[in-house]
């Protein structure tokens, strides 16, 4: 026997779920779910059949039919670092299991907030994260990719809340007797002030795409097959609906590229700030942070995204983080195609110049750990959360267009759609995909070096730097920086975010202090309402040295939780030597900000935290 993925107890020999049916009772006062979630086998099992699982306390395993128990253990006994626990049932030909658990406040993938953390302050809400190996904390289930599965959920909640899922909304309506299947007391269940929503998802998924959030929640229409939702903040919610109001567009400009959008529904959930990602890429029901919302339909970006993912990711997917690739690299093609398509060159050339200044600064960032520049990783033993970089998004891409610059678009175009028609709802590893390419682009092996754009490390040689007349004049002004030389405003006129940003990542990385302050009393960059900008400019200051600017930065990192800000401000605070005082004060920030950080985001700042104390 051999586990499927390194971040997963499952089993090769042993038959995957294929359908899970739960029903989830929510106790915000001990931020637990109390539930149930009864798994369905591709067929009969007899012998140990093995689930992820961390941070639940199990209470019974049971054979559905006739709720006698299934023997069951929980693997090790202290719980592994990465992995946590293998939930071990010995099942005696059946194809159906019951399990009887609750969430602790520790599950990894909720963040339960109180009412002062909210944006009305007096309600709670909570909402999940999945990935990358984070189901496993809501429910016991083969936590890989390499398993998909589908699901009906029951989640009762106090009716004066409401839920939304990564799934078709079926009703909501008065609890039922007898429908908990033992996930609490029917008393409890039924209690007056409850309400049930309940959910199906017909298409089969990979856990980590699992998702729900419970709270004070309101909704527009922004086309036909999209409503944004957001905490019941109408200044909020419009602000979205202005920012997305172009998604219909980018779903049909994805069409055309990328073949049927296969999910129905496109809906779009503003989270509170503590959301630890920019987006995530749920079926039918995309999450984002409010720092998307940029009041100039950039954030539209993000959202091209997390569209691209139900072609690339949600309809195929890679079969570990071994993988992400595969996932990531070919949805970053695919964005910058629809953005290409839908606001014009000059943006996708701005979103490439970015991703590539991001993609050297990756491959630095991993100078001692060079394994996790390839786009093949072993990830034995290792976080997924802590690898979590650029690499896989930004090398997958300049892969993806290396062989585009080879065959010429149309022939990429039309290969593109004949691979996602072959592997959809399907998990694959890089070499079904290699191997794809070579049945259908006969010879590319001879002018590309598969192997070394795979399992090589670094940025290979024959990797284009962006090549755009905006990119090159914008790159040009920031080199002039080091000369004393500023943008007028003329040459600044018309930029937006996007440009602000591509400018200051290509400043140099240390500056005079007066430089720095002179660059932000021109253009008020601290004070930029794009969350992109802001941050870029205060990793800037944090790195020349200007300790004026601990305001800014101590306020923005307990305005939001997106780990895309967190990470580069508190390494930029602790990795210079000799700077103790800078060191203490990200520890008292964290000390701070922490528990308004979702718990994958916690683990990473702890990270940077630990390795430079």
């Amino acid at each position: 026997m051999a586990p499927v993925d390194p971040h997963s107890y499952t089993e090769s020999t042993h038959p995957f779920t294929n359908h899970i049916a739960f029903s989830f009772y929510f106790d915000f006062p001990s931020s637990t779910i109390h539930s149930t979630a009864l798994l369905t086998l591709t067929a009969p099992h007899s012998g140990p059949l093995s689930l992820d699982s961390r941070s639940l306390q199990i209470s019974a395993v049971l054979d559905p039919s006739n709720l006698t128990p299934i023997p069951f253990t929980l693997k090790p006994s202290s719980p592994d670092a990465v992995l946590g626990q293998s939930l071990v049932a010995t099942l005696s030909g059946q194809s159906q299991l019951l399990v009887v658990y609750k969430t602790t406040p520790s599950s990894s993938a909720l963040q339960w907030l109180s009412p002062p953390q909210t944006s009305n302050k007096t309600l709670p809400f909570v909402y999940t994260q999945c990935q990358s190996i984070h189901a496993r904390s809501i429910f016991p289930c083969q936590d890989t990719p390499a398993a998909r599965i589908k699901y009906s959920a029951k989640l009762n909640i106090p009716s004066y809340l409401s839920a939304v899922m990564a799934a078709k909304h079926v009703s909501r309506r008065d609890p039922l007797h007898g429908e908990c299947f033992g996930a609490c007391d029917d008393s409890i269940w039924c209690r007056e002030g409850r309400i049930v929503e309940e959910f199906v998802m017909e298409q089969p998924v990979p856990p980590y795409l699992f998702a729900f959030a419970v709270g004070e929640l309101v909704s527009k229409e922004v086309g036909t097959r999209t409503k944004v939702y957001s905490e019941a903040v109408p200044s909020l919610l419009d602000a979205a609906a202005a920012e997305f109001a172009g998604t219909e567009e980018m779903i049909k400009t994805g069409e055309s590229l990328f073949g049927p959008y296969e999910w129905e529904r496109f809906d779009l959930l503003v989270l509170p700030p503590s959301f630890p990602y920019g987006g995530m890429e749920n079926p039918r029901m995309v999450f984002l942070t409010p720092t998307v919302i940029k009041g100039d339909a950039t954030g539209a970006q993000v959202v091209a995204h997390e569209l691209a993912h139900s072609w690339t990711g949600n309809l195929i997917t890679n079969k570990s983080n071994d993988h992400f690739w595969l996932n990531e690299g070919f949805t970053t093609y695919a964005e910058r195609r629809i953005v290409e398509a839908v606001q014009g060159k000059e943006k996708a050339a701005l979103s490439i110049g970015i991703g590539w200044k991001g993609l050297i600064e990756e491959t630095e960032r991993f100078k001692d750990s060079m394994e996790f520049t390839k786009l093949i990783t072993d990830q034995r033993g290792v976080n997924p959360d802590d690898v979590y970089s650029e690499v896989p998004y930004e090398k997958g891409f300049h892969f993806l267009m290396r062989i585009e610059r080879q065959i010429g678009r149309p022939a990429f175009d039309e290969f593109l759609k004949k691979y996602i028609n072959a592997f959809k709802f399907q998990s694959i590893d890089t070499y079904m995909f290699i191997d794809f390419l070579k049945a259908n682009v006969p010879g590319i092996e001879t002018h590309i070096d598969l192997k070394m754009w795979t399992e090589g490390t670094g940025i290979p040689p024959d990797a284009l730097e962006p090549a755009s007349d905006v990119y090159t004049k914008i790159v040009s002004l920031s080199n002039e920086f080091k000369n004393g030389r500023m943008p007028n405003e003329d040459e600044v006129a018309e930029w937006g975010g996007q440009e602000w940003e591509l400018y200051v990542e290509n400043l140099p990385k240390s500056l005079e202090t007066s430089q720095v302050t002179a660059l932000d009393e021109r253009y008020q960059l601290s004070e930029s309402r794009n969350y992109d900008v802001k941050v870029a400019f205060l990793r800037l200051a944090i790195s020349s040295g200007c300790t004026n600017y601990h305001t800014e930065v101590e306020k923005t990192l307990k305005g939001v939780g997106r780990m895309k800000y967190l990470r580069p401000l508190y390494t930029a605070l602790v990795k210079t030597s000799g700077r103790e005082d800078e060191k203490v004060f990200a520890r008292r920030v964290f000390s701070e900000a922490c528990s308004g950080y979702h718990p994958i985001a916690q683990g990473v700042v702890e990270a940077i935290l630990a390795k430079h104390s």
